[in-house]
Parts: structure tokens; C-alpha cells; sequence
């Protein structure tokens, strides 16, 4: 094969930890199915009681499972999860701890979960509300790096992925804790890149910018719609072909970067809409 041509199966052999799938319409799942059709064995983590809060709800865990499995294709895949609640400060260790009981070692890790709700403006949040974003959206994905680089035997192929949410890009209405919390993965990434770099690993995180997961009501879409230059919505797979590319080694020179991919969003409403 020649150098210029790109492999069928650019993860094959490799394991991939990916968080927060636990909904067909996420993009959680949209990465894992990537991945897994990439070559990479899989392996899951989930937390229905979170959906089960949301206006969306819980879906058939069964279903998601089988949509990534059904996308295997490396030689002797195996697909594994566990359910795990990330406000808890042991969770990130013991999930990668039964990653690598699973598959021998990870070589790839996407922090996709998030809390979403019990959130505020100012004048209406309380210390509850910004620790407990804090803990899950940002204090479980520092960890899950540290476990994943402890775990790493400098084998080639090292990836880490951190999602945030473009809250430096434009004001996230009602949103403080959850903004503060993904603030503080993209200010956080190019220390942890530098650091990881001595381990032959790769960091970098990703804003999948507005994607449409379930919550898209044709109100939201009449007001926003002028702000798309393609005439539509983020989509899961949209953030999910790139998080793709960046776990191959085709991606093996970027590392430290906070990357947007919105579909040329652009952040305005006039000021009677807001």
C-alpha cells in the first residue's frame, strides 16, 4: 500500500474508552460507531439516571449497544461498558481500571459526557449547582486523563480527547455553571498536552458547537436558523468525523488545540429575541 493511501481500518487492534453513550441520538454514540468501524475495540461508559432527568429521557441501553457493535469491523472487535456516575471522585479511576481489566491496556480516550440542567443565572445559583457541574464536567475528565496516561505504556497511537462547548466564542445564556466547568477543559488543555507529550500521548479538545441531540424545538430553529450558513443543525456525526480523524494517526502532529467545529455558526440574535 502506499504511504499516501489511508488505511481502511486506521484503529484496528487499538481500544478506545468514549463516555457519556448512552443515546442513539447523542454524540457520544455517533463517535463510539465511528471508532468502532475505524477497527478499535470500544469500550463504553454510561449513566441512564441522568437521561431518565432530562426532558428526553432514558433510551434503550440494549439498542445503543447493539448500534455500536453492529459497526465492529477490526479483526476480533469485542464492544464492553459499564454504568458509572462521574460526580463521584473514584469513577474516573475505576472506569479506566475495567477498561483495562477488559481489553490489557486503552489507547484512546473521548471525555464526551456532561451534565446537563440543575444550572442557573447569576442571582439564582448556589454552591451545590456549580460544584456538582464541576465535578462532572470538569474534574472527571482531568482525572480520566490521569488514569489514562498512568495506565499508558508509551505504545504508539496515545489519544486523549476533552469536549467543551464554545463558551468563549459567545454568551451561554443561563448556563454559568456548565460554561465555567468546559471553560476550564479548554484553558486546561495545552498544560495537559505538554505534560502527556512526554508519554507519546496526544491531547486535544473538541467544541462540537450546537448539535441537534433530541432538544431542537422548531422555536429554537426559527430564531437560530439565520445563524447557519449551511441552512441547518449540527448533527452527532458532524463532531464525530472529526474526533475520528484526530484518534488516527493521520492527526499524530496535532496536540494541544481547542478545535471548533460549528458549521460556521455564527453567534448573534437581535436583542428583542434574547
Amino acid at each position: 500500500m502506499s504511504e499516501l493511501e489511508r488505511e481502511r481500518r486506521p484503529l484496528e487492534g487499538r481500544v478506545a474508552v468514549v463516555t457519556g453513550v448512552s443515546r442513539r441520538g447523542g454524540i457520544g454514540y455517533a463517535i463510539a460507531r465511528r471508532l468502532a468501524a475505524y477497527g478499535a475495540n470500544v469500550f463504553l461508559q454510561h449513566f441512564q439516571p441522568h437521561d431518565r432527568e432530562q426532558a428526553w429521557g432514558a433510551d434503550d441501553l440494549d439498542a445503543v449497544l447493539d448500534g455500536v457493535r453492529s459497526c465492529l469491523t477490526g479483526e476480533g472487535a469485542r464492544l464492553a461498558h459499564v454504568a458509572a456516575d462521574f460526580a463521584e471522585p473514584e469513577t474516573p479511576q475505576r472506569v479506566l481500571d475495567a477498561a483495562v481489566a477488559e481489553f490489557g491496556h486503552v489507547d484512546v480516550l473521548v471525555c464526551n459526557h456532561a451534565l446537563s440542567g440543575a444550572d442557573g443565572p447569576l442571582g439564582e445559583l448556589t454552591a451545590v449547582e456549580l460544584d456538582r457541574h464541576w465535578a462532572v464536567d470538569a474534574r472527571s475528565s482531568i482525572l480520566l486523563a490521569q488514569a489514562f496516561a498512568n495506565q499508558h505504556d508509551g505504545r504508539p497511537g496515545g489519544v486523549a480527547i476533552f469536549l467543551t462547548s464554545g463558551q468563549d466564542l459567545g454568551p451561554m445564556p443561563g448556563e454559568v455553571a456548565y460554561a465555567a466547568a468546559k471553560a476550564a477543559l479548554a484553558g486546561v488543555t495545552v498544560t495537559l498536552a505538554d505534560q502527556l507529550a512526554d508519554q507519546g500521548i496526544r491531547l486535544n479538545t473538541v467544541n462540537p458547537g450546537p448539535v441537534d441531540t433530541g432538544y431542537l424545538t422548531e422555536d429554537m430553529w426559527r430564531v437560530t436558523a439565520p445563524m447557519f450558513p449551511f441552512g441547518r443543525f449540527g448533527e452527532p456525526d458532524d463532531p464525530a468525523r472529526l474526533i475520528g480523524w484526530l484518534v488516527t494517526d493521520e492527526a499524530r502532529w496535532v496536540t494541544g488545540q481547542v478545535i471548533n467545529t460549528e458549521g460556521g455558526f455564527g453567534r448573534w440574535r437581535p436583542r428583542a429575541e434574547r
